[in-house]
């Protein structure tokens, strides 16, 4: 697969970095001394890190080379990491664990949410957010056209694993030995046009389809994407369409140990 665009990714900072600060905003640790931001992209979630604890060591992990670039010329003085999150061991026991939408790529958080777990201090924070939107028009439409000739035999199936409902990563978490604060959002962010949510679209979700194709592929699978949203999303009164975006965030605190 292609590497991440971060220029594309970056039209919707705000957007984006939005649930990153109201997931902060729920962090209740006070000492903290490292901190680590797992799948930092181009760091616009770790400078809220820095920003929030500036004497704490700050690490950004991501797997895209692109991003880091992007990430070290906004923060140099923060370090930054090539690796997967799926492997990442601390290097000292952290006292916050952030990941603003970066688990929803990776599958079998049963075993990785435990395993981030392992890595707080006593008193440390895993914070997470994830979107919740693979039954929005958005991203329904996506599969099914990719599943309708002349795409499925070019894409494939392309599959992202559902999350877990509330209540899964609620008990996954406390039998993890944290006290565990969960809730959702859905933001309804104000695009344009239909075109918008595909600009958006192609710096995440949409990559995945994209990529099996060649350049003349991609303007007609798009151009089909199009017209489908169009209809999904109908115009409101002002002009302008709404885009619903649920997120699921969840604050996990790891207690002490009495054994």
């Amino acid at each position: 697969m292609q590497d991440w665009n971060p220029q594309l990714y970056r039209q919707f900072e705000s957007e984006r970095t939005r649930p990153a600060y109201e997931l902060l905003s729920r962090i209740p640790v006070t000492d903290v001394r490292f901190v680590t931001d797992l799948g930092c992209g181009p760091g616009n979630s770790t400078e809220l890190l820095a920003n929030t604890w500036p004497d704490a060591q700050i690490c950004g992990l991501d797997s895209s080379e692109a991003m880091l670039e992007q990430a070290r010329q906004r923060l140099p003085h923060c370090l930054f990491i090539k690796e997967d999150i799926r492997h990442w061991r601390a290097p000292e026991p952290q006292q916050v664990i952030y990941a603003n939408a970066s688990l929803q790529w990776l599958g079998e958080h049963n075993r990785l949410f435990p395993h981030l777990a392992e890595q707080l201090d006593t008193g440390g924070a895993l914070a997470i957010q994830m979107p919740d939107n693979l039954q929005e028009p958005t991203h329904r439409l996506m599969r099914e056209i990719a599943a309708c000739d002349p795409w499925r035999q070019r894409i494939g199936a392309v599959e992202r694993k559902p999350l877990l409902t509330g209540d899964g990563y609620y008990d996954l978490l406390t039998r993890a030995g944290c006290e565990v604060d969960i809730w959702r959002t859905t933001y309804y962010h104000v695009m344009p046009d239909a075109q918008a949510i595909i600009t958006w679209l192609q710096a995440t979700g949409l990559r995945p389809f994209l990529n099996a194709l060649d350049a003349d592929e991609q303007t007609r699978f798009l151009e089909q994407y199009h017209q489908a949203l169009q209809q999904a999303y109908p115009v409101r009164a002002d002009g302008r369409i709404l885009l619903a975006f649920p997120r699921l965030f969840i604050v996990a605190v790891k207690k002490a140990s009495h054994a």
